[in-house]
């Protein structure tokens, strides 16, 4: 191959395309059209600074610009006629393609350059991961590449530029659709034992995600190799259609072609199964962290670690990249973990020997309801691992989309693999957060699931309040002790002024109860203590529901003493901000979204690197004694969040006892409020706790929204508890990779436009129930006195008591029928008011993103506008300058 000769056909092509306006017309409508698929209504409504949107449509946009490049590579050369005289100059056939090929892909990676000002507008509008960003250009360059080869293909068989752009498209569609066939999925899962994709997309989606597999990398590769072997082919023809052998040469062509195509897909396969990576994420995400590989390198000699693995070889669509990546991580902990670590993987069909042998040690399958091909199926999916050494085993039974993979592998070999392990203790409240039995409903309540994860690191303990708390343990943990009676309560306040570490958590106003479809305003301060031996409807209906008094009245007086710190359990905190905006109007703002730096300590172990809490009506805490050292964990945000009285927020219920009602004014104040703080003592006063003002942040539910991203929120509320536990019994281990994750990257300049609406809403809002109120009050305080003038003149008359009775009450009942109108008519007003508001806000945030739409879209293309329009004048000037004078117009 002579590089000269490649070099010449390569400039004369690119040439050719820059020479007229349409090759610029072609990469500024490919740059708008990114534009418009990347910020989409959808990216203002995750707000999230990344190109997903643009991601998943790729592909599709490939179809226009591939073909609009590739259509006149061979096409307008057989047209023109110049074609024979290309093939007749000194240069072979494959020197000839491979200058066209690169020719063409100069001007698909010059199109692609342009377009990088999608990336620009993420860094205006956010912190995007530029590692991230760089490896989905990658992809985006070899999946062009590929399908590059594929419409010059289309371009030889046709001497129409135009029929040359159809079958550009029909020919590429062929590998960005293949999936999307019916039953292939299914057919190569089930004949061939093969899930990983065969279209651009599934090969796409490693670059999109900051790893890219080798297989991914071949298989662009190879599919530009195949396609650039038909176009040999096409163009080598010539030498042998005519002849007496061309049904025999057609027919070794064919064999040829069918062979590379198996080899490359073959090739392709064995290197997926192979796996083998680069991680270009900011975070080294699919990268083993250091801690993994100092646990894996510790595994003591007497003490190995076995580890097995039961995955289904057919699992939905959703959990493909789990298990893929679940395989992936036990590889490389088999081979890093050397003698000491053994890595056993089982496949598991249903009802086969393998499902029996998973369920025998404690892996049940988990229903998974799926759709393929528009149908609903649900099948049964085994994703859990047991890890023995010695006498010592920890089970993970199934890995969700939320669950951490190599987290909850890491901690499960370093448990196992250590001599002995820490204690925790759990306090035994009205929570029963060790399970029990709810007098109430007397039905059978499981263990929270925060006490079924703290066994996998620590041996539990529950311990018994009734008695003092002498049990040896590293960490003693206590939800809802404002539950205890006056002798427990002092029980727990001896233990704590000794200065044992304790992790508390406490609650104004509980919202979920003891089980996901109750309230837990049974659990709130304020309320009396349940029965413990029930009672029943009767008993609620004659008020003898109520078990012992809680010590200090249920305010935890002498806890708080104890610990140095003020809790007002009549207070609790709300936020109008909410960073999710396609959730803006879904939840009350007493569910508060604690994100960024803000709300969380940077500089402190455990909060630093979490990225988002969901706190529910919680409390708040303030230093009270100077001898302790109060370092805040959480806290709401600045001038969006205030609080609410425990009398606001409730309203009586039926039979008795009080219901939440969060439809209530909301007015923030300019101060931020403490809802988790670490607690130390000074000098001679023993204290080492943690205090969170909020019950719910550990409950099921929030368990459940972290382990499988429900409503897509990826939160870390279950790691900030473990990292307050493991930070109090001085196991620090874990803490830092509990935090690897992708950075949860917002659009920063978007929020900051947009809360300011928000907080104008929420005040507007604030002073229209404030006017409706005192509108009521008025209207009632008009009624009153209408009725003590009606008295005062029936009682100056000469009519008897009777009768006096009679028209007080006929016109007490005309006044509240006047009163109940004006009621209804206030709060529709204050309603209208509150629409009204409500809308403006929405169509100013709106405002906010149309005007950052527009820029992101119209800018983009402006630098292959400009740089055409000084082409086009350049040649016209060119052109003036080889015309004489005379010649000229005037």
């Amino acid at each position: 191959m002579r590089s000269h000769v490649v070099l010449a056909v390569f400039k004369r092509n690119v040439a050719s395309y820059f020479s007229g306006m349409l090759g610029y017309l072609f990469i500024v409508v490919f740059v708008v059209a990114g534009a418009f698929l990347a910020f989409n209504d959808q990216f203002f409504a995750n707000n999230l600074a990344n190109l997903d949107q643009l991601n998943s449509r790729f592909p599709l946009l490939l179809l226009f610009i591939v073909p609009a490049i590739t259509m006149t590579a061979w096409a307008d050369e057989r047209k023109l006629g110049t074609d024979e005289l290309l093939f007749t100059l000194p240069a072979s056939d494959f020197e000839i393609l491979l200058g066209k090929y690169l020719a063409v892909l100069a001007v698909y990676t010059v199109a692609l350059l342009f377009s990088l000002t999608h990336a620009l507008v993420l860094a205006w509008l956010g912190n995007p991961d530029w590692g991230l960003i760089g490896t989905t250009y990658l992809g985006y360059w070899l999946a062009g590449a590929a399908l590059l080869s594929a419409g010059m293909f289309a371009s030889v068989l046709t001497s129409s530029a135009t029929v040359a752009f159809v079958l550009g498209a029909v020919i590429c569609a062929i590998p960005v659709f293949i999936d999307q066939i019916p039953g292939i999925q299914s057919y190569l899962k089930d004949r061939m034992g093969i899930n990983d994709p065969l279209g651009v997309a599934g090969h796409l989606q490693g670059f999109t995600s900051g790893k890219v597999s080798y297989s991914g990398i071949f298989y662009f590769v190879g599919l530009s190799a195949f396609f650039l072997y038909l176009n040999a082919v096409m163009i080598a023809r010539r030498h042998w259609a005519g002849g007496k052998n061309a049904g025999s040469m057609s027919g070794q062509y064919l064999a040829r072609v069918a062979c590379l195509a198996v080899a490359l897909l073959c090739l392709t396969y064995s290197l997926a199964i192979a796996g083998g990576s680069i991680d270009s994420t900011s975070e080294n995400l699919h990268t083993l962290s250091p801690t993994t590989i100092e646990i894996l390198k510790n595994v003591p000699n007497d003490k190995p670690v076995t580890i097995q693995a039961f995955i289904s070889t057919d699992v939905p669509q959703d959990y493909v990249p789990i298990r893929k990546d679940l395989i992936n991580k036990l590889k490389e902990y088999d081979n890093r973990g050397g003698k000491n670590v053994q890595v056993r993987i089982v496949d598991v069909e249903p009802f086969s020997h393998a499902a029996e042998q998973a369920e025998a040690l404690g892996i049940q399958p988990r229903p998974i309801q799926s759709e393929e091909g528009g149908r609903y199926s649900q099948n049964d999916v085994y994703l859990g691992v047991v890890m023995t050494s010695g006498f010592d085993s920890v089970l993970i039974p199934f890995f969700d989309r939320g669950t951490p993979i190599e987290y909850e592998l890491t901690r499960s070999v370093g448990t196992v693999a250590n001599e002995k392990r820490s204690v925790v203790g759990i306090l035994t409240t009205d929570a029963k957060v060790t399970g029990g039995i709810d007098m109430q409903s007397f039905r059978q309540l499981p263990q929270w699931q925060i006490a079924e994860e703290l066994k996998k690191q620590y041996e539990v303990k529950e311990i018994d309040p009734n008695s003092p708390i002498t049990a040896e343990m590293d960490v003693l943990v206590a939800i809802l002790p404002s539950s205890l009676t006056e002798p427990q309560m002092q029980n727990l306040v001896h233990y704590v002024e000794a200065g044992k570490p304790v992790l508390i958590f406490d609650d104004p106003a509980p919202v979920w109860g003891p089980n996901n479809f109750s309230s837990g305003i049974i659990w709130a301060p304020l309320e009396p203590k349940p029965n413990p031996q029930g009672g029943g409807m009767m008993g609620m209906l004659g008020g003898q529901n109520r078990g012992e008094p809680k010590a200090d009245g249920g305010e935890a007086t002498s806890l708080l003493k104890a610990l140095g710190i003020k809790w007002d359990v009549r207070k609790s905190v709300f936020d109008t901000f909410n960073p999710h905006p396609k959730f803006a109007n879904t939840y009350p703002p007493e569910l508060i979204f604690l994100d960024g730096k803000e709300c969380m300590n940077d500089e402190n172990p455990i909060t630093s690197g979490l990225q988002e809490l969901i706190t529910f009506a919680p409390g708040f805490v303030a230093e009270r004694d100077s001898d302790v050292e109060v370092t805040w964990l959480l806290k709401t945000r600045k001038g969006s969040t205030g609080t609410n009285d425990w009398n606001q927020i409730t309203r009586p219920g039926f039979m008795g006892g009080r219901n939440y009602e969060f439809n209530v004014i909301h007015k923030p104040q300019d101060q931020t409020y403490v809802t988790a703080a670490h607690v130390k003592g000074t000098g001679s006063r023993k204290v080492n706790a943690i205090f969170v003002a909020d019950v719910d942040l550990v409950h099921d539910i929030m368990f459940q929204v972290w382990q499988q991203q429900m409503l897509d929120f990826k939160i870390d509320n279950v790691l900030f508890v473990l990292n307050c536990v493991d930070t109090l019994a001085g196991d620090d281990r874990f803490i830092d990779l509990r935090k690897r994750r992708a950075q949860h990257r917002t659009l920063v300049e978007l929020e900051k436009r947009k809360k300011k609406f928000e907080v104008i809403r929420s005040q507007e809002i604030a002073k229209a129930d404030e006017a409706a109120a005192k509108e009521l009050a008025d209207a009632k305080e008009r009624l009153q006195k209408v009725l003590d003038d009606l008295r005062a003149d029936l009682e100056k008359g000469n009519v008897d008591a009777q009768t006096l009775q009679i028209r007080l009450q006929n016109a007490t009942q005309a006044e509240d029928r006047k009163l109940t109108q004006r009621e209804k008519e206030i709060e529709r007003e204050k309603n209208e008011t509150v629409r009204l508001v409500r809308n403006e806000t929405q169509q100013d945030i709106r405002k906010v993103e149309r005007g950052i739409w527009r820029w992101a879209v119209f800018i983009p293309p402006l630098p292959a506008i400009i740089l055409g329009i000084a082409v086009l004048v350049a040649r016209l000037v060119d052109e003036r300058k080889g015309i004489s004078a005379d010649r000229r117009r005037d």
